[in-house]
């Protein structure tokens, strides 16, 4: 049996190998020598995130962030449209579930940064609202 280290993004895991002979291989007979210890994975970088503009919506309006990742299910509004507190922006996918994402007060659309199907980080600006 051989151990081995193995490290998967980031986590390490020991292992152990059993080598198995092929059928009709004979097996060398006598002394060998040792074999040679295996050598240890050279680290990946980590990818660098790109910087996200965080903000908290505002009471009049301002940015309307993701509270998680996911996914873009529907844009329900375009930027000039006239919005009223509870009305909702757009439906964010995320663990299987859809998120209504709503105006946390009435203003006007200003921006929509983000289309059906895009993917969203926590964080990232959706909508932005004026009031």
């Amino acid at each position: 049996m051989k151990m081995f280290r193995v490290v998967v993004n980031g986590n390490e895991y020991k292992v152990a190998i059993e080598e198995l002979a092929e059928e009709g291989t004979p097996q060398p007979s006598g002394t060998t020598a040792a074999p040679a210890p295996p050598r240890p994975a050279k680290p990946q970088p980590a990818a660098k995130p790109k910087p996200v503009a965080k903000a908290a919506p505002a009471a009049g309006g301002g940015a309307i962030v993701a509270p998680m990742p996911g996914t873009v299910l529907r844009v329900a509004v375009n930027v000039g449209d006239n919005v009223v507190k509870g009305q909702t922006l757009l439906v964010l996918e995320a663990m299987k579930m859809e998120n209504e994402i709503m105006a946390p007060a009435d203003g006007a659309v200003q921006e929509v940064n983000v289309t059906q199907g895009v993917s969203v980080n926590a964080g990232d600006i959706l909508v932005v609202l004026s009031s």
